[in-house]
């Protein structure tokens, strides 16, 4: 911690002895999540944290390049400073007219779509603010594409190797059609003079999709649905062979000034057999796509949307064959940079509003 500190404060000093090339950020998260649900799938408990992230760094060649560094603070509400977490940031950035490429620990809000939930759940995202590896972006107008790598666990003797690589993208051929598609490889390994009981394990999943975006063509702030095959391939090393599943997934959202709706349905076979023996260990992602059948929906409502504040209050309904669960959720983000703050006084349009990053 004291080596963290030592880097970021002689970094600052070296931005300000350039005032042209200094750049800072400050990202402030609060999340309330209440969860009433059936064991099936998912547990009832309360998430309530905090999360301060400030960043400085030091940009060059007219803005294309920049290195930066700072700490994401963790903190569970409730409890005093028990159980807080503190996680490094520190990476390189370039930004250029079709790519972009980030190396080291960086926030997730670089990434131009997160995650969908079958690949990384609310609960995870909310305690692991950064990538740890290499992010690489190529966007034009009518699409886009990026690829990461996410080196979430070095290989100790307590500790077991674990990454995961993601591709990301979507194109916008002609007028409203959509293609578009993720696919993830997940690795766990053993950990370092492990017993033979423990083996490696391997995660691969693919959701090719078409979509239809109606959002310029109707007084909607977005409207856009999503179609296509979810398929996992999943397996244990000591126990054989590859376990293959899929289904079919739908995603659709509808936003109109400050109310929001997103549905999230899946059917076909339960794309996560692995899950009970490994846990979030290996299978990021939402517990919920265990089910053969399942239904998520979200409603929401924005208290306050701007460029620099997102506050939000939404009830998520999880259906499944044999379960219920039913999610309140509080969730605030601050976010202001040296960019934002010079044209603080600017108006400017709805597409510039700040996201919520989970």
């Amino acid at each position: 911690m004291r080596r963290l500190v030592f880097l970021v404060t002689l970094l600052a000093s070296v931005a300000l002895a350039n005032a042209q090339g200094f750049t800072w950020s400050i990202d402030y998260n609060t999340i309330f999540d209440n969860r009433e649900c059936d064991y099936d799938y998912s547990a009832n408990g309360t998430i309530f944290v905090s999360r301060l992230s400030p960043e400085v760094g030091l940009s060059f060649l007219n803005g294309t390049h920049r290195i930066a560094g700072g700490v994401s603070w963790v903190q569970p509400v409730g409890n005093g400073w028990k159980d807080y977490k503190l996680c490094p940031t520190l990476y390189y950035r370039h930004e250029g007219k079709a790519w972009n490429a980030s190396f080291g620990m960086f926030p997730r809000s670089q990434f131009i779509s997160p995650l969908p939930k079958y690949l990384l759940s609310d609960s995870i995202a909310y305690h692991q603010p950064n990538v740890r590896g290499l992010l690489i972006q190529y966007v034009k107008p009518k699409g886009y594409a990026e690829l990461s790598l996410d080196w979430r666990s070095l290989q100790s003797e307590d500790r077991r190797e674990a990454f995961n690589i993601n591709f990301n993208g979507q194109w916008n051929p002609r007028g409203i059609f959509l293609v578009g598609g993720h696919a993830q490889l997940n690795h766990l390994a053993r950990r370092k003079n492990a017993p033979a009981t423990e083996g490696v394990n391997d995660d691969i999943m693919v959701n090719p999709y078409v979509g239809l975006d109606f959002t310029r063509k109707i007084a909607m702030d977005s409207l856009m649905i999503k179609a296509g095959a979810l398929v996992s391939l999943q397996r244990s090393r000591l126990m054989g062979g590859w376990q293959n599943r899929a289904g079919l997934l739908v995603n659709a959202i509808a936003e109109k000034k400050r109310i929001s709706v997103e549905e999230t349905f899946f059917v076909g076979k339960g794309v996560m057999p692995l899950y009970p023996l490994f846990g979030t260990l290996l299978n990021m992602g939402d517990p919920y796509f265990q089910a053969p059948l399942y239904s998520r929906t979200d409603v929401s409502f924005h208290f306050i949307r701007n460029r620099f504040v997102n506050m939000e209050a939404s009830l998520v309904f999880h259906c499944t064959e044999k379960a219920f669960g039913f999610w309140q959720q509080l969730k605030l983000r601050v976010f202001v940079d040296e960019k934002l703050w010079k044209t603080r006084n600017e108006s400017k349009s709805h597409a510039e509003w700040l996201r919520n990053v989970y």
